[in-house]
C-alpha cells in the first residue's frame, strides 16, 4: 500500500455506520477544506460497515472527480468487508469514477451495474450527463418507474408518478442552466423499505446555483437574503437569473409537487447545506436547517426524499 506524507496530506474518515448527508458533512469538515490550496493528496476511509446513502454517494462521485480535475491525488481505501465496495459496484459507483482515482485494495473486476443493470426494482444504477451530451431521454421515465414501483402501497402513486417526471425533467435542465462545467453530472435513486423512504438524488459540478443566480439578482428584492433564506425563496417563487427566463419556475413548479407528498429537500451548495422541511404545504425559512461554513464542493447537489406509503 502507498504511502503519503503528512504535509500536503488530508483524510476523510466516514464512520462505519449508515451515513446521510448529515453524517458525511461532519466527517467532511473534520477532513478541512480538501479542494483547497493547501492539500495535494486526498484520502477517503470508507471502514467495514460503512454503508452510504444515495445522494452521499454521488456528492462523493462528484468530489472525487472534482479533485482529480484540480490536479489532486485521490485515494480510496476500503474496509475489508467488502460490503461498501459491492454496493458501490452494483450502482454504477466505479463506472463513472476517473480512472485517476487510487482504490484500495482493487478496483472491481467487473461492473455490477452493466452486469445487473435493471434487475433491482427498487434502484436506477448512476447515470451521468453533461452540457457537452444529449440526456439520455429513457433516464426520466426510469426514474419515475422506479418510483411508482416504490410507492405501489400509495393511493396517490399515480399522482407521484406525473410529479416525479416534472421534478426530475426540471432538475436535470437544472443542470444546463447552472452548470458551465466540462465534468459529469449524476442522477440515481434508491428506495429504503426498512426506512420507508425514497431518495432520488442529482449531483453536477459547476459553479453552483448561488453564482449562477446572484450577479441577476443586484437590484431585486432578494438581493440582501442569506443563501438559506434565498434557497427557500428558488423553490417558492421560481426565482431565474433572466427575468424573461421561465426555467425558474420549473424548480417552483417541482417544490410544490414535492410539497404535496411532503417530501424533505436537500441542497448542497458550495460551502453549505440546507434541508428544507415542508410545513403549511410550502417550505418556508424557519423550517430551513443549514450546516454552515462547509469545505468547497463545487456544484449544486439536490435530494427529495419521501415516504413509501
Amino acid at each position: 500500500m502507498a504511502t503519503y506524507p503528512q504535509l500536503g496530506a488530508c483524510t476523510l474518515d466516514l464512520p462505519d455506520k449508515w451515513v446521510d448527508a448529515w453524517k458525511f458533512e461532519r466527517a467532511f469538515m473534520t477532513c478541512g477544506d480538501a479542494l483547497g490550496a493547501s492539500y495535494n493528496t486526498i484520502i477517503i476511509k470508507v471502514p467495514s460497515g460503512c454503508k452510504l446513502m444515495i445522494d452521499v454517494i454521488i456528492r462523493l462521485l462528484s468530489f472525487c472527480n472534482q479533485a482529480v480535475a484540480c490536479t489532486k491525488r485521490v485515494r480510496l481505501e476500503f474496509g475489508t468487508d467488502g460490503t461498501a465496495m459491492g454496493y458501490l459496484n452494483r450502482i454504477g459507483f466505479f463506472d463513472h469514477l476517473s480512472p485517476a482515482v487510487e482504490v484500495s485494495p482493487a478496483r472491481p473486476a467487473y461492473s455490477g451495474a452493466a452486469m445487473h443493470r435493471g434487475g433491482n426494482r427498487g434502484l436506477v444504477e448512476i447515470e451521468r450527463f453533461s452540457r457537452s451530451a444529449s440526456v439520455d431521454q429513457n433516464l426520466v421515465p426510469r426514474l419515475v418507474a422506479a418510483v411508482e414501483r416504490g410507492c405501489s402501497a400509495r393511493a396517490d402513486v399515480k399522482q407521484i408518478g406525473d410529479a416525479m417526471f416534472s421534478i426530475f425533467g426540471e432538475l436535470i435542465k437544472n443542470v444546463f442552466d447552472h452548470s458551465q462545467t466540462s465534468l459529469d453530472a449524476y442522477a440515481a435513486l434508491q428506495t429504503y423499505p426498512q426506512g420507508n423512504r425514497l431518495t432520488v438524488a442529482v449531483s453536477d459540478s459547476g459553479i453552483g446555483i448561488m453564482r449562477s443566480l446572484r450577479p441577476a439578482l443586484t437590484d431585486s428584492k432578494w438581493h440582501n437574503l442569506s443563501d438559506v433564506d434565498l434557497v427557500v425563496e428558488i423553490f417558492r417563487e421560481g426565482i431565474s437569473s433572466k427575468p424573461e427566463d421561465k426555467r425558474g419556475l420549473g424548480l417552483k413548479s417541482s417544490a410544490r409537487h414535492a410539497i404535496g407528498f411532503r417530501a424533505d429537500l436537500d441542497v448542497r451548495l458550495l460551502n453549505q447545506r440546507v434541508l428544507l422541511k415542508p410545513s403549511n404545504n410550502e417550505y418556508q425559512p424557519n423550517m430551513a436547517y443549514s450546516q454552515e461554513q462547509l469545505p468547497l464542493l463545487w456544484g449544486t447537489h439536490i435530494a427529495f426524499s419521501f415516504k413509501l406509503d
